[in-house]
């Protein structure tokens, strides 16, 4: 009783949390063909025991992922009896931790009001719901970017470098979710510098035990590449050659002078602060962004002696190091690429919040009318005010369906869509042993096109679709409409042929 009496703030926002991450997620979780692709994969290293030695590929450039996130969501496949809702549950529980690790740190940081406003806003934001209920690699960011920059100050302040160890399994976890995660190494990369040559200026008896710790985690981040190198090997270096290609032919992809991403900080920092804290409402967003400028500068004007202020300064930077990273990238800036700042914009909101509210007098009404406004917005945005797309259910009743149409025949499958592949309708079918036959191998008798018909037109019939022009000559056999998803059946047109 004691625990709860303590700590009821912290249980509430726990399960606030878990409610809007899990509540009906089977319903929510969106089922796309990343997610597709991701389950397939995992599906066979559990059933057959293929290994696999890259993870995703990066939407830009051409590159690939580490392939820890494939073996990290595994166990939860296995335990959802290959349900593709089982990783799902896991990146929702995933999400809850990060409320929870967000209030651990900045109550360590800070104080437990900071703590319990940046956990409550994080909880409750729209864009972390969303990109908390549905399994992709991006999406366990947030969690270990947090989990990374807490072990390094944990290292450096607290002189505790066991802590560089868990820093480095942190970090390839990241850089694992996504490689905006190589925005980090800076600010860890300068303090670790500064501590070093502090350490060798006063002739530290722990200088030893610091580059000692420090080797091994660089030895443990090397050893992670091994199933990258492996793989380059094997490829003829091909990961590699598209990471130096990124980074040198810079006409698309990104900038290398730092000094260019400057007029483009203050609309990634209003962008930001928009999606995390002012639920998408532009006025407000806009509004919110001025006043936590005011309230960063406020605070470090009035908190310099206050025992805090190394991590008030931490937060500052990382933020600033975060929107000249994003400012340098030259394509169109989604959000979950701020997922390696989603911690830190919570918790230095909340830092900026609860400093205002320390005013003389009008304080404590400034700082409560942030707090309610924060969530009035963020609630008023959350996802259950709009259908649930249901993409699990009705992808697997389309397999059902297109199965009761095959004849127990072998078939070839396509998709014709804007922005999707068929591996999530691929997957259905490997589980339920459907005679699906890659068109690579072999073109058989049927073709099935399934067509999402958002913003595309549904035409089959001499579709430039690789998988329909490779099926050859064909007339439409039969043709169904399916929860709003057009189905064809294609046969091969001897007419056509001839």
């Amino acid at each position: 009783m004691k625990f709860l009496k303590k700590n009821y703030f912290l249980i509430f926002i726990i399960l606030l949390a878990a409610f809007l991450r899990l509540y009906r997620i089977y319903d929510y979780a969106e089922f796309l063909g990343d997610q597709g692709r991701d389950v397939i994969i995992v599906r066979d290293f559990l059933k057959h025991g293929e290994l696999f030695f890259i993870g995703p590929q990066t939407s830009i450039g051409n590159m690939y992922l580490g392939p820890f996130y494939y073996y990290l969501i595994a166990p939860s496949l296995l335990l959802s009896n290959f349900n593709p809702v089982g990783p799902a549950i896991f990146i929702a529980l995933l999400g809850v931790a990060t409320a929870f690790l967000i209030y651990f740190v900045a109550n360590k940081w800070f104080s437990k009001p900071v703590a319990i406003i940046s956990s409550f806003l994080y909880a409750i934001s729209p864009v972390a719901i969303k990109y908390s209920s549905f399994s992709w690699n991006p999406n366990i960011m947030p969690f270990f970017a947090l989990l990374f920059t807490y072990f390094i100050f944990n290292a450096l302040y607290d002189r505790k470098y066991k802590s560089l160890i868990f820093a480095s399994l942190s970090f390839v976890f990241a850089i694992n979710s996504h490689f905006l995660a190589l925005i980090l190494l800076p600010l860890a990369g300068l303090f670790w510098l500064i501590h070093l040559y502090f350490l060798i200026k006063k002739q530290d008896k722990k200088l030893p035990e610091f580059i000692k710790y420090s080797i091994w985690a660089i030895v443990l981040f090397i050893v992670s590449l091994t199933p990258l190198i492996l793989f380059d090997i094997k490829h003829n270096g091909q990961n590699t050659g598209a990471f130096i290609k990124f980074f040198s032919e810079r006409q698309t992809t990104v900038n290398i002078k730092p000094y260019k991403s400057i007029p483009l900080l203050a609309p990634l920092f209003n962008q930001i602060n928009t999606s995390l804290i002012a639920g998408k409402n532009i006025i407000f967003g806009i509004t919110a962004s001025i006043i936590l400028v005011l309230g960063i500068l406020f605070s470090f004007l009035i908190n310099k002696k206050n025992k805090s202020y190394k991590y008030f300064i931490i937060c500052s930077l990382w933020y600033l190091l975060g929107l000249i990273g994003l400012g340098l990238y030259k394509q169109h800036i989604y959000d979950h690429y701020f997922g390696f700042l989603f911690p830190v914009v919570f918790i230095l909101t909340s830092y900026t919040i609860y400093t205002l509210s320390l005013i003389p007098k009008l304080g404590k009404l400034i700082g409560l009318s942030l707090i309610i406004s924060f969530a009035y917005f963020s609630l008023k945005e959350n996802p259950f005010q709009y259908s649930p797309n249901k993409q699990i259910g009705n992808t697997q009743e389309i397999v059902n369906f297109i199965n009761s149409k095959t004849g127990n025949q072998p078939f070839n499958l396509a998709l014709i869509a804007k922005s999707n592949t068929d591996a999530a309708y691929r997957y259905f079918f490997y589980q339920k042993n459907s005679p699906i036959v890659d068109l690579h191998s072999k073109i058989t008798d049927q073709l099935f096109v399934i067509c999402e018909p958002w913003q595309i037109d549904c035409q089959p019939i001499n579709n430039p679709l690789w998988e329909i022009a490779a099926f050859g000559w064909s007339k439409i056999d039969q043709e169904w409409d399916f929860n709003g998803i057009k189905i064809f059946k294609l046969v091969a047109n001897e007419t056509g042929k001839k």
